[in-house]
């Protein structure tokens, strides 16, 4: 813990730990505060993983895996606890119900843990929630890289530079969601096409170096 906020630790790996080392990295670059960044309450809020899995996740410590019936119930409740009507009071089992399509009785028997949902009850309630797909569902550490995704993208947006065509290609076109997403196809054949397409779209706005310049002759 350093200044409020957490330093993530050496054993982190996979794509959060990526994720995590390019937004320390923008957020240095723009004079960001970091603790806001990572400030694992706010992400909490944002991914739906509850803020001690967050820390310990950040930290690179084991942090276990919770079921899929688990992180539902956590998440709902974290859902009804901060995403409040317009007067600051919580959604009820009713209004829950009627914005996802559902009975009462199917909504309190989800709420309560007394059934298990299906992926139409997870779709109908972040629907109702506005959350993104995944939100109930996703495994912690996937739905905590998506939200430091998302805040990338924030930043890239809030802090683009003007002329600086590589950012702003990285911004427009999404070149680092889309490199995390190759990541997690099936085959190394699918992975190249997809490195194959970076490689030519990157060198389209590759600086020109005047010394690889053809050179005019005079006649």
């Amino acid at each position: 813990m350093t200044d409020g906020f957490l330093v993530p630790g050496p054993a982190a790996a996979g794509a959060l730990a990526a994720s995590v080392a390019r937004v320390t990295e923008l957020a240095n670059r723009r004079g960001v505060n970091l603790g806001e960044i990572l400030d694992v309450h706010q992400l909490s809020v944002a991914s739906g993983v509850p803020a001690d899995v967050a820390a310990a996740l950040l930290e690179g410590r084991p942090a276990g895996r919770a079921d899929l019936q688990t992180r539902f119930l956590q998440r709902l409740d974290l859902l009804r606890r901060t995403r409040l009507k317009p007067n600051g009071r919580r959604y009820t089992q009713q209004e829950i119900a009627d914005g996802a399509g559902m009975s009462r009785q199917q909504a309190g028997a989800l709420i309560n843990g007394d059934r298990r949902p299906t992926m139409e009850h997870c779709d109908a309630i972040q629907r109702f929630f506005r959350v993104h797909a995944g939100f109930l569902t996703a495994d912690d550490a996937d739905a905590l890289n998506s939200a430091l995704l998302r805040t990338e993208q924030r930043l890239l947006q809030e802090h683009a530079v003007e002329g600086d065509r590589l950012e702003r290609l990285l911004q427009d076109h999404g070149v680092r969601g889309i490199a995390w997403r190759a990541a997690q196809l099936p085959t190394d054949k699918h992975r190249d096409k997809v490195t194959e397409w970076l490689d030519m779209l990157l060198e389209s706005v590759k600086p020109v170096d005047p010394a690889d310049s053809p050179q005019r002759t005079e006649t």
